[in-house]
Protein backbone atom coordinates (compact mmCIF):
# COMPACT_ATOMS: atom_id res chain seq x y z
CA UNK A 1 0.00 0.00 0.00
CA UNK A 2 1.23 3.45 -0.87
CA UNK A 3 2.55 5.74 1.85
CA UNK A 4 0.18 8.69 1.41
CA UNK A 5 2.32 10.94 3.58
CA UNK A 6 5.33 10.67 1.26
CA UNK A 7 6.02 11.93 -2.25
CA UNK A 8 4.88 9.87 -5.23
CA UNK A 9 4.08 10.11 -8.92
CA UNK A 10 0.34 10.29 -9.64
CA UNK A 11 -1.61 9.75 -12.85
CA UNK A 12 -5.19 8.70 -13.62
CA UNK A 13 -6.69 5.90 -15.69
CA UNK A 14 -10.27 5.32 -16.80
CA UNK A 15 -11.83 2.02 -17.83
CA UNK A 16 -15.22 1.03 -19.14
CA UNK A 17 -16.90 -1.55 -16.91
CA UNK A 18 -18.80 -4.64 -18.03
CA UNK A 19 -22.18 -4.33 -16.21
CA UNK A 20 -22.57 -8.11 -16.15
CA UNK A 21 -19.20 -9.07 -14.63
CA UNK A 22 -18.46 -5.65 -13.04
CA UNK A 23 -14.88 -5.95 -14.30
CA UNK A 24 -12.76 -3.45 -16.22
CA UNK A 25 -12.91 -3.91 -19.97
CA UNK A 26 -11.35 -1.13 -22.08
CA UNK A 27 -8.84 1.56 -21.13
CA UNK A 28 -10.14 4.95 -22.26
CA UNK A 29 -7.61 7.33 -23.82
CA UNK A 30 -9.98 10.22 -24.59
CA UNK A 31 -10.62 11.48 -21.03
CA UNK A 32 -8.76 14.64 -20.14
CA UNK A 33 -10.27 15.62 -16.77
CA UNK A 34 -12.67 14.51 -14.07
CA UNK A 35 -13.90 15.26 -10.57
CA UNK A 36 -15.77 12.99 -8.19
CA UNK A 37 -18.34 14.16 -5.64
CA UNK A 38 -19.38 12.05 -2.67
CA UNK A 39 -22.25 13.41 -0.57
CA UNK A 40 -24.14 11.72 2.27
CA UNK A 41 -27.05 14.17 1.86
CA UNK A 42 -27.93 13.00 -1.66
CA UNK A 43 -29.90 9.81 -2.23
CA UNK A 44 -27.44 8.47 -4.80
CA UNK A 45 -24.48 9.43 -2.55
CA UNK A 46 -22.71 11.44 -5.21
CA UNK A 47 -21.89 11.98 -8.86
CA UNK A 48 -18.99 12.76 -11.18
CA UNK A 49 -18.11 15.12 -14.02
CA UNK A 50 -15.88 13.85 -16.81
CA UNK A 51 -14.30 15.86 -19.63
CA UNK A 52 -13.58 14.00 -22.88
CA UNK A 53 -12.54 14.74 -26.44
CA UNK A 54 -15.10 12.33 -27.89
CA UNK A 55 -18.31 10.65 -26.74
CA UNK A 56 -18.12 7.30 -24.99
CA UNK A 57 -21.84 6.54 -25.03
CA UNK A 58 -23.82 5.39 -22.00
CA UNK A 59 -21.65 3.06 -19.97
CA UNK A 60 -20.09 2.55 -16.57
CA UNK A 61 -16.63 4.11 -16.15
CA UNK A 62 -14.24 3.33 -13.31
CA UNK A 63 -11.65 5.90 -12.27
CA UNK A 64 -8.25 4.92 -10.86
CA UNK A 65 -5.51 6.90 -9.21
CA UNK A 66 -2.25 5.32 -10.35
CA UNK A 67 0.70 5.83 -7.99
CA UNK A 68 4.38 5.12 -8.47
CA UNK A 69 6.41 5.17 -5.27
CA UNK A 70 9.81 3.60 -4.63
CA UNK A 71 9.53 1.85 -7.99
CA UNK A 72 6.21 0.22 -7.08
CA UNK A 73 3.18 0.95 -9.27
CA UNK A 74 -0.30 0.60 -7.79
CA UNK A 75 -3.86 1.36 -8.92
CA UNK A 76 -6.42 2.71 -6.44
CA UNK A 77 -10.09 2.85 -7.46
CA UNK A 78 -11.75 6.22 -6.80
CA UNK A 79 -15.25 5.52 -8.04
CA UNK A 80 -17.46 3.77 -10.59
CA UNK A 81 -20.04 5.92 -12.37
CA UNK A 82 -22.68 5.61 -15.07
CA UNK A 83 -21.87 8.05 -17.87
CA UNK A 84 -24.88 9.58 -19.59
CA UNK A 85 -25.72 12.49 -21.89
CA UNK A 86 -22.80 14.84 -22.62
CA UNK A 87 -22.81 18.56 -23.32
CA UNK A 88 -20.65 19.68 -26.27
CA UNK A 89 -18.48 22.63 -27.20
CA UNK A 90 -16.02 23.21 -30.04
CA UNK A 91 -13.22 25.78 -30.23
CA UNK A 92 -12.61 25.34 -33.96
CA UNK A 93 -9.92 22.72 -33.45
CA UNK A 94 -10.80 20.24 -30.71
CA UNK A 95 -14.25 19.06 -29.56
CA UNK A 96 -14.86 19.22 -25.84
CA UNK A 97 -17.45 17.06 -24.12
CA UNK A 98 -18.51 17.50 -20.51
CA UNK A 99 -20.23 14.36 -19.28
CA UNK A 100 -22.38 13.93 -16.19
CA UNK A 101 -21.98 10.60 -14.45
CA UNK A 102 -23.86 8.99 -11.58
CA UNK A 103 -23.37 6.29 -8.99
CA UNK A 104 -24.95 2.84 -9.50
CA UNK A 105 -27.73 3.89 -7.10
CA UNK A 106 -29.19 5.87 -10.00
CA UNK A 107 -30.68 2.62 -11.30
CA UNK A 108 -32.77 2.41 -8.12
CA UNK A 109 -33.81 6.05 -8.42
CA UNK A 110 -35.00 5.57 -11.98
CA UNK A 111 -37.48 2.81 -11.07
CA UNK A 112 -40.70 2.99 -9.07
CA UNK A 113 -42.51 0.31 -7.02
CA UNK A 114 -45.94 -0.90 -8.17
CA UNK A 115 -48.86 0.96 -6.59
CA UNK A 116 -49.60 -0.64 -3.23
CA UNK A 117 -46.32 -2.57 -3.11
CA UNK A 118 -46.11 -4.04 0.41
CA UNK A 119 -43.59 -5.88 2.53
CA UNK A 120 -45.60 -7.97 5.01
CA UNK A 121 -45.33 -7.50 8.76
CA UNK A 122 -42.70 -9.80 10.29
CA UNK A 123 -40.43 -9.87 7.21
CA UNK A 124 -36.67 -9.66 7.77
CA UNK A 125 -35.77 -6.08 6.85
CA UNK A 126 -32.26 -6.52 5.52
CA UNK A 127 -33.03 -9.74 3.64
CA UNK A 128 -35.90 -8.05 1.84
CA UNK A 129 -33.78 -4.97 1.13
CA UNK A 130 -30.98 -7.08 -0.35
CA UNK A 131 -33.41 -9.01 -2.57
CA UNK A 132 -35.08 -5.85 -3.87
CA UNK A 133 -31.81 -4.04 -4.62
CA UNK A 134 -30.16 -7.10 -6.17
CA UNK A 135 -33.06 -7.53 -8.62
CA UNK A 136 -32.96 -3.93 -9.78
CA UNK A 137 -29.32 -2.94 -10.22
CA UNK A 138 -26.44 -4.34 -12.20
CA UNK A 139 -23.80 -3.46 -9.61
CA UNK A 140 -22.81 -6.10 -7.05
CA UNK A 141 -24.74 -5.86 -3.78
CA UNK A 142 -23.20 -6.95 -0.47
CA UNK A 143 -25.79 -8.35 1.99
CA UNK A 144 -25.99 -7.40 5.66
CA UNK A 145 -26.88 -9.84 8.43
CA UNK A 146 -29.49 -8.43 10.79
CA UNK A 147 -32.40 -10.04 12.68
CA UNK A 148 -34.65 -6.95 12.70
CA UNK A 149 -38.14 -7.53 11.30
CA UNK A 150 -40.82 -5.12 10.11
CA UNK A 151 -43.37 -4.54 12.93
CA UNK A 152 -46.12 -3.57 10.47
CA UNK A 153 -46.99 -3.89 6.79
CA UNK A 154 -44.54 -1.60 5.00
CA UNK A 155 -46.30 0.00 2.02
CA UNK A 156 -44.69 2.05 -0.75
CA UNK A 157 -46.15 5.51 -1.28
CA UNK A 158 -47.17 6.69 -4.72
CA UNK A 159 -44.23 9.14 -4.68
CA UNK A 160 -41.59 6.52 -3.86
CA UNK A 161 -38.78 5.43 -6.13
CA UNK A 162 -37.07 2.14 -5.37
CA UNK A 163 -34.23 4.19 -3.89
CA UNK A 164 -36.41 6.17 -1.46
CA UNK A 165 -38.35 3.01 -0.58
CA UNK A 166 -35.16 1.12 0.31
CA UNK A 167 -33.74 4.05 2.27
CA UNK A 168 -36.92 4.24 4.37
CA UNK A 169 -37.11 0.46 4.76
CA UNK A 170 -33.58 -0.09 6.08
CA UNK A 171 -33.88 2.91 8.39
CA UNK A 172 -36.17 0.66 10.46
CA UNK A 173 -33.13 -1.56 11.12
CA UNK A 174 -30.85 1.48 11.65
CA UNK A 175 -28.98 0.97 8.37
CA UNK A 176 -28.10 3.27 5.49
CA UNK A 177 -26.94 2.68 1.93
CA UNK A 178 -23.25 3.00 1.11
CA UNK A 179 -20.88 2.53 -1.82
CA UNK A 180 -17.28 1.45 -2.13
CA UNK A 181 -14.82 2.72 -4.72
CA UNK A 182 -15.50 -0.23 -7.03
CA UNK A 183 -19.17 0.77 -7.17
CA UNK A 184 -20.47 -2.09 -5.04
CA UNK A 185 -23.61 -1.31 -3.03
CA UNK A 186 -23.31 -1.82 0.72
CA UNK A 187 -25.60 -1.63 3.73
CA UNK A 188 -23.97 0.33 6.55
CA UNK A 189 -25.20 0.30 10.18
CA UNK A 190 -25.90 3.70 11.71
CA UNK A 191 -23.44 4.40 14.53
CA UNK A 192 -22.68 7.27 16.85
CA UNK A 193 -19.40 9.03 16.12
CA UNK A 194 -18.15 8.11 19.60
CA UNK A 195 -18.44 4.40 18.79
CA UNK A 196 -16.50 4.60 15.51
CA UNK A 197 -12.80 3.81 15.16
CA UNK A 198 -10.84 6.43 13.16
CA UNK A 199 -9.41 5.19 9.86
CA UNK A 200 -7.11 8.20 9.45
CA UNK A 201 -5.60 10.97 11.59
CA UNK A 202 -5.15 14.50 10.25
CA UNK A 203 -2.48 16.40 12.15
CA UNK A 204 -0.12 19.35 11.83
CA UNK A 205 3.13 17.39 11.70
CA UNK A 206 5.74 17.90 8.98
CA UNK A 207 4.39 14.89 7.08
CA UNK A 208 0.76 15.99 7.27
CA UNK A 209 -1.31 15.81 4.07
CA UNK A 210 -3.77 18.38 5.45
CA UNK A 211 -3.90 21.79 3.74
CA UNK A 212 -3.91 24.87 5.97
CA UNK A 213 -7.32 26.25 4.92
CA UNK A 214 -9.73 24.93 7.57
CA UNK A 215 -13.17 26.23 8.56
CA UNK A 216 -15.27 25.17 11.57
CA UNK A 217 -18.98 25.99 11.66
CA UNK A 218 -20.58 25.73 15.10
CA UNK A 219 -23.79 27.71 15.40
CA UNK A 220 -24.96 28.07 19.00
CA UNK A 221 -28.18 29.83 17.96
CA UNK A 222 -31.31 28.24 19.40
CA UNK A 223 -29.63 25.92 21.90
CA UNK A 224 -31.77 26.20 25.06
CA UNK A 225 -30.52 26.58 28.62
CA UNK A 226 -33.90 25.86 30.20
CA UNK A 227 -36.25 22.94 29.58
CA UNK A 228 -39.82 22.84 30.85
CA UNK A 229 -41.88 19.64 30.73
CA UNK A 230 -45.66 19.76 31.14
CA UNK A 231 -47.46 16.43 31.48
CA UNK A 232 -51.22 16.03 31.69
CA UNK A 233 -53.31 12.88 31.54
CA UNK A 234 -57.04 12.63 32.07
CA UNK A 235 -58.97 9.45 32.79
CA UNK A 236 -62.34 8.59 34.26
CA UNK A 237 -60.79 8.29 37.70
CA UNK A 238 -58.60 11.40 37.91
CA UNK A 239 -56.45 13.94 36.11
CA UNK A 240 -52.68 13.76 36.51
CA UNK A 241 -50.76 17.00 35.97
CA UNK A 242 -47.00 17.26 36.45
CA UNK A 243 -44.47 19.98 35.77
CA UNK A 244 -40.68 19.84 35.64
CA UNK A 245 -38.11 22.53 34.96
CA UNK A 246 -34.35 22.16 34.64
CA UNK A 247 -31.87 25.01 34.18
CA UNK A 248 -28.35 25.08 32.80
CA UNK A 249 -26.69 27.55 35.18
CA UNK A 250 -23.18 26.13 34.82
CA UNK A 251 -20.74 29.04 34.50
CA UNK A 252 -18.41 26.79 32.47
CA UNK A 253 -21.06 26.15 29.82
CA UNK A 254 -21.03 28.69 26.94
CA UNK A 255 -24.83 28.49 26.60
CA UNK A 256 -25.82 28.64 30.28
CA UNK A 257 -28.04 31.33 31.78
CA UNK A 258 -24.94 32.77 33.43
CA UNK A 259 -22.82 32.86 30.26
CA UNK A 260 -25.60 34.23 28.06
CA UNK A 261 -27.24 36.43 30.64
CA UNK A 262 -30.73 35.30 29.63
CA UNK A 263 -32.98 32.28 29.49
CA UNK A 264 -33.66 30.40 26.25
CA UNK A 265 -36.55 28.07 27.04
CA UNK A 266 -37.60 24.84 25.34
CA UNK A 267 -41.05 23.66 26.42
CA UNK A 268 -42.28 20.11 25.82
CA UNK A 269 -46.00 19.58 26.41
CA UNK A 270 -46.09 16.07 24.96
CA UNK A 271 -43.20 14.14 26.56
CA UNK A 272 -42.38 10.75 25.07
CA UNK A 273 -42.85 8.71 28.23
CA UNK A 274 -44.55 5.29 28.47
CA UNK A 275 -47.29 4.98 31.04
CA UNK A 276 -48.08 7.55 33.72
CA UNK A 277 -44.81 9.02 35.05
CA UNK A 278 -43.95 10.00 38.58
CA UNK A 279 -42.47 13.41 39.38
CA UNK A 280 -39.05 11.78 39.67
CA UNK A 281 -39.40 10.20 36.22
CA UNK A 282 -40.44 13.53 34.73
CA UNK A 283 -37.47 15.29 36.34
CA UNK A 284 -35.07 12.68 34.92
CA UNK A 285 -36.69 13.08 31.49
CA UNK A 286 -36.21 16.86 31.64
CA UNK A 287 -32.51 16.52 32.52
CA UNK A 288 -31.96 13.99 29.71
CA UNK A 289 -33.72 16.23 27.21
CA UNK A 290 -31.67 19.29 28.11
CA UNK A 291 -28.48 17.24 27.79
CA UNK A 292 -29.55 16.09 24.33
CA UNK A 293 -30.49 19.61 23.23
CA UNK A 294 -27.16 20.91 24.58
CA UNK A 295 -25.15 18.76 22.16
CA UNK A 296 -23.72 20.94 19.40
CA UNK A 297 -22.96 19.46 15.99
CA UNK A 298 -19.96 21.15 14.39
CA UNK A 299 -19.01 20.96 10.71
CA UNK A 300 -15.35 21.16 9.74
CA UNK A 301 -14.39 21.94 6.13
CA UNK A 302 -10.86 21.18 4.98
CA UNK A 303 -8.72 19.85 2.12
CA UNK A 304 -5.99 17.23 1.98
CA UNK A 305 -3.94 15.11 -0.35
CA UNK A 306 -5.59 11.83 -1.29
CA UNK A 307 -5.75 9.06 1.30
CA UNK A 308 -8.09 6.03 1.50
CA UNK A 309 -10.94 7.69 3.40
CA UNK A 310 -14.48 7.27 2.13
CA UNK A 311 -17.91 8.74 2.89
CA UNK A 312 -19.11 7.79 6.38
CA UNK A 313 -15.64 7.00 7.72
CA UNK A 314 -14.48 8.32 11.08
CA UNK A 315 -11.34 10.48 11.08
CA UNK A 316 -9.37 11.98 13.95
CA UNK A 317 -8.05 15.54 14.16
CA UNK A 318 -4.91 16.33 16.17
CA UNK A 319 -4.41 19.87 14.95
CA UNK A 320 -3.24 21.96 17.87
CA UNK A 321 -2.97 25.18 15.85
CA UNK A 322 -6.77 25.48 15.79
CA UNK A 323 -7.51 23.75 19.07
CA UNK A 324 -8.57 20.36 17.71
CA UNK A 325 -7.01 17.68 19.90
CA UNK A 326 -8.08 14.05 19.64
CA UNK A 327 -11.38 15.04 18.00
CA UNK A 328 -13.26 12.31 16.14
CA UNK A 329 -15.44 13.34 13.19
CA UNK A 330 -17.55 11.57 10.56
CA UNK A 331 -16.98 12.35 6.86
CA UNK A 332 -20.18 13.61 5.19
CA UNK A 333 -18.94 14.89 1.81
CA UNK A 334 -15.90 14.79 -0.45
CA UNK A 335 -14.91 16.28 -3.78
CA UNK A 336 -11.94 14.58 -5.44
CA UNK A 337 -10.11 16.54 -8.11
CA UNK A 338 -8.55 14.03 -10.50
CA UNK A 339 -5.56 16.22 -11.29
CA UNK A 340 -1.89 16.04 -10.18
CA UNK A 341 -1.85 16.18 -6.38
CA UNK A 342 -5.36 14.68 -6.23
CA UNK A 343 -6.66 17.29 -3.83
CA UNK A 344 -9.68 16.19 -1.79
CA UNK A 345 -12.04 18.84 -0.43
CA UNK A 346 -13.87 17.32 2.51
CA UNK A 347 -16.46 17.99 5.22
CA UNK A 348 -16.88 16.10 8.48
CA UNK A 349 -19.09 16.53 11.54
CA UNK A 350 -18.33 16.11 15.21
CA UNK A 351 -20.34 16.79 18.36
CA UNK A 352 -19.52 18.83 21.45
CA UNK A 353 -21.42 18.58 24.72
CA UNK A 354 -22.17 22.04 26.12
CA UNK A 355 -23.84 20.87 29.33
CA UNK A 356 -24.14 17.70 31.37
CA UNK A 357 -21.91 14.70 31.87
CA UNK A 358 -20.09 13.25 28.87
Amino acid sequence: MADWRSSMQQTFEYYTVDPNTWRDTRLLSNIKSSSISRDADTGTLGSATIGTTETVGECYVRTYLVTVQNGIKEKHALGTHLVQTPSFSFNGKVPDYSVDAYTPLLELKEGIPPIGYTIPKGSNIMSMAYSIVRERVRAPVIPAICDETIPYDFVASTEDTWLSFIIDLIANAKYTLALDEMGRILFSPKQDIASLAPVWTYDDSNSSILYSDITIDNDLYGIPNVVEIIYSNSSDAKTTSLYSRVVNDDANSPVSTISRGREIVYRDMNPNISGIPSQEMLDEYAVSLLKALSTLECTISYSHGYCPVRLGDCVRFDYGKIGLTDVKAKVISQNISCTPGCRVTEKAVFTTKLWGDA
